[in-house]
């Protein structure tokens, strides 16, 4: 009898192993609202996946997602809806794959978002951001040093406790085997989410995502990348993003609002002309997202309107993939007329790309300031020489040339507001602070 009992017991606890194998990566929270949550995960073959949430105030009442069947079709990515919340709730939630709980050793908690309006002062959050996420993979790397460091600037994230995060692209290189097949697109985006100093970031911390050249395509690529419909795709099946695109219009392109702050988020790849091309008018957004940025910010009633961006946008310094370079001034030029011609205040833009950090701001009397926070890298390789650029609009003492990540904390009174911004390296450490003052 005994003996049974211990086969049973094994029994059990090896069906539970057997579950939490089938886990590749995640549980990552996606897009919050007052009223819906999005959990993405991702296994290793098909399953049958759900979510079990809770408030912290009442343990006692258990609510369900809906069972998503992740299969290869979906590359076994599952995004699960917890839409029975109320606003301004933190919800504890359990992972079930194939009926079986899955146990992890750190917290799994979301957070749906607060109503404030008309009832008192926008809330105080905290912001994480940045870009340039390089995981070596020797038999796909090129040779020599690894270009990608270790990943311990993860579990420094973490400890922020960020309520939210916006990459900024390059959240994954694609590498020459990847970007001409499904199968290799697939592979990246696999091996990259799996990382397991990422996977508590990802339970706790609200994700949201824009691409760059890396995560699009081949290096530089632009509107002429023939494959961009699958990595679209992918990045779809990838990120838990509120949307793809708006209306009609496609790409890596979205929209939310976090308190008293609109999020633009912009893609600067699928439309964008080659940077060799010979041509008097050209576009990195392309008309009808242009549009559509003039029609945001115009209409906004946000104290502070953050549009994440691929590539810097402020810098005077034409190199590289800057706005100021291939041609692209004239359309920088256009959206900061834009902005003055509609007395347009609290624009701050966040920016990827350049492998270093630096803060820019275009001061000019009698027109709202304008902010470029460049945020780089999180883990690939660090520029060298980029702190001797002559940008004009730079921030003195805010060039980091380090492995680093930012934090934005939005807080303050209603009509006194502030963003509060630190630069932190992966070790932990301040590399400065700075204050943006609502105007």
């Amino acid at each position: 009898m005994r003996n049974r009992i211990i086969i049973i017991l094994l029994s059990i606890t090896l069906t539970g192993y057997s579950q939490q194998s089938l886990l590749q990566s995640g549980p990552m929270l996606g897009y919050s609202e007052m009223k819906e949550v999005m959990i993405w995960l991702q296994t290793n073959e098909s399953a049958a996946v759900k979510i079990a949430y809770w408030a912290e105030t009442n343990t006692s009442q258990i609510t369900w997602t809906d069972i998503v069947n992740a299969g290869k079709s979906t590359a076994f990515t599952a995004k699960l809806i917890a839409d029975e919340i109320e606003p301004g709730i933190t919800y504890q939630y359990k992972v079930y794959i194939n009926d079986k709980e899955l146990i992890f050793n750190y917290p799994t908690k979301f957070q749906s978002q607060p109503i404030w309006k008309h009832r008192g002062d926008p809330p105080t959050f905290k912001l994480a951001t940045g870009s340039c996420v390089y995981i070596n993979e020797k038999a796909y790397d090129r040779p020599g040093k690894p270009y990608g460091s270790d990943s311990h600037i993860f579990t420094q994230l973490y400890k922020q406790q960020p309520d939210l995060m916006i990459w900024l692209g390059d959240n994954l290189y694609y590498r020459e085997p990847d970007w001409n097949s499904w199968t290799g697109i697939l592979h990246r985006n696999t091996h990259t989410r799996s990382l397991p100093e990422l996977q508590p970031l990802l339970a706790n911390t609200h994700h949201y995502a824009i691409w760059d050249d890396h995560d699009y395509g081949p290096n530089d690529s632009d509107k002429s990348f023939w494959n961009k419909n699958q990595t679209m795709k992918a990045f779809e099946l990838f990120w838990p993003n509120p949307s793809f695109g708006i209306g009609n219009m496609k790409g890596a392109i979205s929209f939310f609002q976090w308190g008293d702050v609109d999020f633009i988020l912009l893609d600067n790849r699928y439309y964008r002309d080659p940077n060799n091309l010979k041509e008097g008018r050209k576009t990195i957004l392309g008309i009808e997202q242009l549009q559509w940025l003039r029609n945001v910010l115009v209409t906004s009633e946000a104290t502070f309107k953050i549009i994440a961006l691929g590539g810097q946008f402020l810098t005077t310094v034409a190199a590289y993939e800057t706005y100021s370079n291939n041609g692209f001034k004239s359309e920088r030029d256009e959206i900061i007329q834009f902005i003055y011609d509609q007395n347009i205040n609290g624009v701050v833009f966040l920016t990827g790309d350049r492998h270093f950090t630096e803060l820019s701001l275009l001061k000019a009397e009698g027109k709202p300031n304008i902010y470029d926070l460049t945020t780089s890298s999180l883990t690939s390789g660090v520029s060298t020489h980029e702190e001797d650029e002559e940008n004009q609009l730079r921030v003195e003492n805010t060039v980091v040339m380090k492995h680093n990540y930012s934090v934005l904390e939005f807080t303050g009174v209603l009509g006194k507001r502030k963003i509060v911004i630190r630069n932190i390296d992966d070790k932990g450490k301040e590399n400065w602070k700075y204050q943006i003052h609502q105007q």
